[in-house]
């Protein structure tokens, strides 16, 4: 009988704790994914600049998926191009996500290409 009652004690902690874990648990958030361009159309392209210690460099680089990516590094970035492909964007610049209202799919945003130019620390895709 102390058997019996043991296994169903045992059973019982280990349910327990299983199903405490999946309310305990933080669900997975979705991660913006850095992906290869191969000129597909449907990714986010952002063709972008970043100046330290004198000296610039360009970038281009593709995204999928949503969430946001940060473009944080020494120096000052800043933005010339954003393609957004089969996806809705926003950036975030001078201390606020822009625009309030995210650009659309299948928008392309120009800028002039120069330091200091249209800042962006991050970027994402909602």
């Amino acid at each position: 009988m102390r058997r019996i009652i043991r296994r169903a004690a045992k059973a019982t902690l280990a349910a327990a704790i299983a199903g405490s874990s999946l309310i305990v648990a933080p669900q997975s958030a979705s991660a913006i994914d850095s992906v290869e361009c191969y000129n597909i159309s449907e990714y986010l392209h952002v063709y972008w600049h970043s100046y330290s210690g004198g000296s610039w460099s360009a970038f281009h680089t593709c995204y999928a998926n949503a969430g946001e990516r940060s473009f944080e590094r020494p120096g000052s970035q800043w933005v010339d191009q954003i393609q957004t492909g089969n996806n809705r964007v926003q950036w975030y610049g001078d201390g606020r996500w822009q625009p309030d209202t995210p650009i659309d799919k299948w928008t392309t945003f120009t800028w002039p290409n120069h330091p200091g130019g249209v800042r962006m620390e991050k970027i994402r895709i909602l």
